[in-house]
This record gives structure tokens, sequence and C-alpha cells, in this order.
């Protein structure tokens, strides 16, 4: 690569996404800019809350409910039961302070967890664990929800040519989506490590996925569990078939551990310990973090200052939407991870008091620059029901840069790309906000992963709801319950009359399902497209089409 010169003075905006012609970038105000700066060098963090100020008066409007909000939090981490629903403690933030949990069990149980998954992981690198075939050299990772988006943010963030397994999630139960997955693992089903994340063993994806990975391993004459570990709830019906079936190892998830706040503990720590990242890093970023948001002032505390954010741009009513917008590539997966964090915390119908709120706010993202040539003309120029929050990241790569003009690299076009953007976005009037850390690494992980889940868990408490259940997750996974139970009825329904072709209302009138003729419709349009007894006589009309039992 060739040697640096020195930069230009003036940074300038490219025509792409922009909307100049190397246009200079015209300067937000510097005295507003400091004084809505928060700035943590010794963390190497900094928010910029310039371009998205609040109102005059808000901060000592909001001051006691804020205040509020902190000793909520503080009964929170001393144990409380935040989740009345579930009569349980949250207590994610004693997995990297185990020294604050309630009591001595707590704290040795978590500390012992982190020193087991560190060690496991040292025996599976040494090949002191290892598979029927050798060394363990792929790791493949079933989850669903908080335990597949949280590992795979942070394995995409963190990941590279020093990875000691190459890793590989089925985060889904669609079939094809699993073939994918073991048609990449090949031949190497010998050599795969499996981990299983499931905090009641039941939860139909994880499930689904060990049957599906159990069978690949038995066809190749493989046996699953001498290949497979178990993260689960003592006493779960995972644990269970682990201890019978005697997996490698078991590590442990706790009832006050909610599954979107889980990554920094053993169900993030476990794979990205076995793909060789530095979890200690991750741990020191997130308790760094978690004392700067202990502070019990908005104005030096910036999950609290991120929170009241939210709040004004979106009226406490959810009213604009959060665009994530990280200029990194290794922080593509983000926005999906903040997705679960932010919407399934947020994202609720009744305040504590059971009142009827509609609560929520809405995250989607991609990265920069991409997201120049995709949605940021809608951001500039169309509805403005949104705010964005850039993630800034200062360091480029290891080492220097190629210079593709005099004195400017890749990296400055990235930098230049995201100023720009942001200028663009404020001339036209669109809030936004700008998170700087200096390198994507472990440590810096950790601290934006324990930003979110405070500012979601004060900004919860501004608005007086629960972040810590899902009744909506719950409902939704109860009705796929009763649709499965409406499959089966309409199977056997359909055996009865075997080689009679029935109508949708027949089947329903037979199974007393009158007014479910749309539900019996589309399962029966699943299974007839799929190898099995059942067949169709397809009309344009869903009411004509006739259904076989052969």
């Amino acid at each position: 690569m060739k040697g640096r010169t020195p930069r230009r003075t003036a940074l300038f905006v490219a025509k792409q996404g922009c909307g100049g012609e190397d246009s200079p970038i015209v300067a937000n105000s510097f005295d507003l800019f400091r004084k809505q700066l928060l700035n943590f060098p010794e963390l190497g963090i900094a928010l910029d809350f310039s371009r998205a100020p609040a109102p005059a008066g808000f901060a000592e409007k909001m001051a006691p409910v804020m205040a509020q909000a902190f000793a909520d939090m503080a009964a929170l981490e001393k144990g409380a039961v935040a989740n009345p629903d579930e009569k349980r403690m949250v207590g994610h933030y004693w997995l990297r302070a185990p020294e604050l949990a309630p009591d001595a069990k707590i704290a040795a149980e978590v500390k012992a967890a982190i020193d087991a998954i560190a060690g496991f992981a040292a025996q599976v690198h040494a090949g002191q664990v290892k598979g029927s075939a050798g060394k363990f050299t792929d790791l493949l990772c079933l989850g669903i929800g908080g335990s597949a988006l949280g590992p795979q943010f942070v394995a995409d963030a963190l990941g590279g040519k020093a990875d000691k397994l190459r890793v590989h999630f089925i985060d889904n139960t669609d079939p094809d989506g699993i073939d994918r997955v073991f048609d990449t693992l090949d031949t190497r089903l010998g050599t795969t490590l499996a981990i299983v994340t499931s905090k009641s063993g039941s939860t139909p994806e994880p499930r689904n996925g060990q049957l599906e990975a159990a069978l690949r391993w038995k066809q190749a004459g493989l046996d699953f569990a001498a290949h497979a570990v178990a993260v689960t709830g003592e006493g779960s019906q995972l644990d269970k078939v682990a201890v019978a079936e005697k997996c490698l190892a078991r590590f442990p998830m706790w009832d006050w551990v909610g599954g979107r706040t889980s990554e920094i503990g053993p169900v993030g720590l476990l794979p990205a310990a076995l793909q060789g990242i530095d979890i200690r890093g991750l741990l020191d970023g997130a308790r760094a973090m978690d004392a700067l948001t202990r502070v019990p002032d908005a104005q030096k505390n910036p999950a609290a200052a991120l929170a009241l954010a939210w709040h004004h741009l979106t009226e406490g009513r959810g009213t604009k939407a959060m665009v994530v917008l990280p200029y990194k590539d290794r922080l593509l997966l983000f926005s999906r991870y903040l997705q679960q964090l932010v919407m399934e915390s947020i994202g609720k119908e009744l305040d504590l008091q059971g009142r009827k709120v509609l609560q929520g706010l809405t995250v989607y993202g991609n990265k920069g620059s991409t997201d120049q040539h995709a949605y940021v003309q809608q951001l500039r120029d169309g509805v403005n029901n949104f705010f964005a929050v850039f993630i800034e990241v200062l360091k480029d790569r290891e080492g220097s840069s190629l210079e593709v003009e005099p004195g400017v690299t890749s990296g400055d076009y990235l930098q230049a790309f995201l100023l720009g953007t942001r200028e663009a976005l404020s001339g036209s009037g669109r809030a936004n906000i700008t998170i700087t850390i200096n390198q994507v690494d472990a440590r810096s992980v950790g601290m934006l992963i324990a930003l979110f889940e405070r500012a979601v868990g004060l900004y919860a408490n501004l608005l007086g709801i629960n972040a810590y259940h899902q009744p909506g997750v719950e409902a939704g996974k109860k009705a796929a319950s009763e649709t499965l139970k409406v499959r089966a009825a309409a199977i056997a329904t359909l055996a009865k009359s075997k080689g009679k072709w029935l109508s949708v209302s027949q089947v329903c009138e037979e199974i007393a399902l009158e007014g479910q003729e749309e539900l019996v419709f589309k399962v029966l349009l699943h299974i007839s497209s799929n190898p099995g007894a059942i067949s169709r006589q397809e009309s344009p009309d869903p009411g004509k089409t006739l259904f076989n039992h052969s």
C-alpha cells in the first residue's frame, strides 16, 4: 500500500446519496455540538445529541420522572421483582458484575458459569474435547430470538481470520433453511460442535432444530449427543435430554435473565468463546458501561440521555421510528439485534396500571454507505416519520490504507458519506443522533450492548410500562399451537373420508369449525404442497378447491 500524504483540510460530500457535487459540509453550531456532546474518552465512546436537541424546558419537565426511573433501576439491580407477570427478578446486570447480585448463590453461579465456559472453550481449542472425526472445526448454534440474534451479531462483528471455529446458525424452523446450513457443513459433522440453546427446552424452533440435527448426525452414522452441548434452565426438558443422552456439557440459563438481554451471559459467551472471541473484553465493556449508566444524572449518563431523546423525538408515544445506521460492515447485524431488544421491550398494549397505551419504538436499519443507495432518499426527501442513529467508528482497519485519491482513503470516503448524509438529513429537518466509538472490538461491542440495554430499561420506566415481559410473543405461540390442533383435526377428517374429495367448508363442518374456513384452507394448502397423503384439485376460488386423503 502507498504511504499516506497529508489529508485535505476540508471533508467533502460526494454525489452518491447526499445531494451535492463535492459541496462543502455546512457546519453545525460548534457551541451546540460541545454542549450536546456526552464524551467519555476513557471508554472510547461519545454521543452527540446536537442534531436532535430537546425543546426548551424538557429536561426540567422530565426530571421527576427520570429520578423515579433511576430509583426503579436501582431497585431492579438489588433484586426487586421487575416482571410481575412471572414473579421474576431481572438481573442481566449481574452477569458482568456478579458481586452486585442480591445473594451469594447467584453470584457464585455466575462466576462458575463464566469460568466453565472459558475452560470448556480452551479444552475444545486444544483438542482435549473433540468430535468423532477429530478436533472440532465448526460450530453449529441452534436457537431463536435472543438465543440467536445476539450471538449472530457478536459473531459477525468480532469474527475474522483468527476464528478458532467456523460458526453457523439455525435460527428458524424453515426446512429449506435448515438444509442450506447442513449443505454448508457437508461432510464435517464429525468435527462440528452443536450448541442447543433454549431456557425451557420446549420452544419449538430450537427443539425442531435439535431434532433435525440429531437426524443428520444419525444418518451420518454419528452420535449427536457426543457432539452437542446444551444451554438451558436447570431441570428443563432440554436439560433432562442432555443428561439422559450424555451430551458433552451443560451450561445454565437462569429465569432472571430474559432472552433479549442474555448476550453477555452463557447464551452469548459460550458461542463467542468457542469462536475465539475475547469474552473477557465483552464483559469488561459491558461492566464499564453499566457503571457509567448507573449515574443518577441524565447530563452524565449516556443511557438516560438516550432514553430522554427517544421520549422527546417520539413524543413518548412511538410516533417515529428509529433508523440505525452503522457506518461499519462489522455492525451490519446491530439493527437486527436492536429490533428485538427495543421492540419486544417497548411494544406493549398496556402500562403497569393496566391502561391501554399501545406503546412502541420501531427499529430498522442496514449499514452505511449501502443505505445511501437504498432508502436514504426517502429519509432525506420523504415522510418525516423517523429519527436516525448513526454509529461512527474511528478506526478504519488494522494497518495503513491505500489512497484511492491523493490524500484520501476508502475509510475517508466512508466518514465523508456518514458526515454528508448526516448533514443532508439535518438540513432537511430530520433529527439524528451520532454514537462514536474508537474501534469495533470486544470491549466496544460489550459497551454498545449494555448502553442500549440500560436505555431500554430507563425508557420503559419513563413510559410506565413493563420492559421485561412479552405477552404478544406468548399470544403468537398460543395461536400457533391452536393452528397445529386444527391441522391435526383437518387431516383426521380427510382420513375418515379416504378417497373422497372434500371442500374446505365440508371439512370445517365435520370438525365444527364454521367461520374458520380460511385457516383450514391455508393449512390444507400447505400440507398438499408437500410429500404425503393429502392432495388437492385446485380452483381459482378457494371455496371450490377440493382436498383428498389417498
